[in-house]
């Protein structure tokens, strides 16, 4: 334990902390909830995100052998695609349509799967505070505050022991001074 003065202006100034620290402490609490239910509202939006990208994926492979290709830009129109509307059939533009909705999708989902990992990182920095508070600060806290109780009581006793001795002292100069 760290060296204290016990004196009643330290007494009230450790639980003047100890207050500041428990609020402290619920004000994480609450922030970490809110993070925890925004947490899981993103997770339900990444989760119905997922579920569109595999319909949509499933629909844009349906049939069709596609090759790997290299996009930087997601949607393009039909005739920036590459190739002739005459020339090619309408499944082909279907395809193409379904494979721009899906790249969409996944940059949808990356962005919304980033915030999660954000937001999941604010939770453990959160946690990591109200545990230090909870188990650290707050207990050292109170733990000075009683032990600067205990030396100003302490202190109390023996003024009042050596008021009464002394007072004993003076009852006995008085008797013999009467005698």
């Amino acid at each position: 334990m760290e060296q204290v003065n016990p004196t009643r202006m330290e007494l009230i100034k450790k639980n003047a902390q100890i207050k500041l620290a428990e609020q402290g402490k619920d004000l994480l609490r609450e922030k970490m909830d809110v993070l925890i239910r925004e947490f899981f509202h993103i997770m339900e939006s990444v989760s119905k995100s997922r579920d569109e990208l595999e319909i949509v994926a499933a629909t844009a492979q349906r049939g069709i052998a596609v090759p790997v290709i290299e996009k930087k830009r997601v949607s393009k129109s039909v005739l920036e695609r590459g190739y002739s509307i005459i020339g090619v059939s309408g499944r082909i533009d279907e395809a193409a349509e379904k494979f721009e909705m899906e790249l969409d999708l996944i940059i949808e989902l990356s962005e919304t799967e980033t915030s999660l990992k954000r937001l999941g990182g604010e939770i453990q920095i959160t946690r990591r505070r109200v545990n230090a508070l909870e188990q650290i600060m707050i207990p050292e806290l109170k733990k000075q505050a009683k032990y600067i109780k205990n030396a100003i009581d302490e202190r109390e006793r023996e003024d009042l022991f050596r008021l009464k001795k002394v007072k004993k002292i003076i009852e006995r100069k008085k008797k013999a001074a009467q005698q």
